[in-house]
């Protein structure tokens, strides 16, 4: 059963009060749901058809069985638009995915760098994609919708990320230091394996289109305990 999109934390409520009898146990309750809060994804999103509404959080639109993979010639992550679903799945071929995502139709394709359609709009090509080693591989497409602020928990998965941004900005802090992606700048990746923690900035709510290309047998993404952010999204950008 996967696990909740949001976890709420509730931040500076109520420290040290000590709670004795029913009333002042929910004043207290009282005073929680009106307590500043900082909303978290768990880093594994939930399939689209389990949103029920939600405006915020990350969302996954499609897994694509790619089967064996070679790192010759290397491969590209290929972003095109199309006007409807079926001239998407016109210009469809091999390792492509048809997604309706954030308001678009989408053509997703894992292909060699000279890959193109012969029709729809080329929005952006994303890679060299590192690979893993692995006998079979998925291709996990997300969205992801972030209010500034909002962050994800400390995750890693087991293959590489990519984000191309369409609205907004994301920071992202790994161990090895910060990298921000603003909307329309090229797209950003990272290696397998590596934890991370995600947070939307900007003045208004983020939003990316997101591919995980994974080993095929191992859970999409695991929390990362054993390393502590520096807060680095948070601070300034230079």
């Amino acid at each position: 059963m996967p696990l909740p999109c949001f976890e709420i934390r509730v931040v500076g409520a109520i420290r040290g009060l000590v709670l004795r009898g029913p009333v002042l146990r929910a004043l207290a309750l009282l005073l929680l749901s009106a307590a500043p809060a900082v909303a978290q994804t768990d880093g594994t999103c939930v399939p689209i058809s389990e949103r029920a509404g939600r405006e915020f959080g990350c969302f996954i639109t499609a897994r694509e069985e790619l089967g064996a993979l070679s790192k010759q010639p290397p491969l590209f992550w290929h972003i095109d638009s199309f006007p409807t679903v079926a001239a998407a799945n016109a210009a469809k071929g091999p390792r492509g995915t048809v997604v309706e995502s954030l308001g678009q139709v989408w053509l997703f394709t894992i292909a060699a760098a000279d890959y193109k359609t012969k029709t729809g709009t080329h929005v952006t090509t994303i890679g060299p994609l590192p690979l893993i080693r692995a006998d079979r591989y998925a291709a996990v497409y997300m969205e992801g919708v972030f209010k500034p602020g909002m962050s994800t928990q400390v995750h890693r998965h087991p293959g590489m990320e990519a984000w191309y941004t369409l609205d907004g900005a994301m920071c992202l802090e790994t161990p090895e230091g910060r990298m921000d992606q603003k909307a329309g700048e090229p797209g950003l990746l990272v290696r397998d394996g590596l934890p991370m923690m995600l947070t939307g900035t900007g003045s208004g709510p983020r939003r990316s289109l997101v591919l995980i290309l994974q080993d095929t047998t191992l859970p999409r993404s695991t929390p990362a305990h054993d390393w502590t952010p520096k807060g680095l999204c948070s601070q300034p950008q230079h």
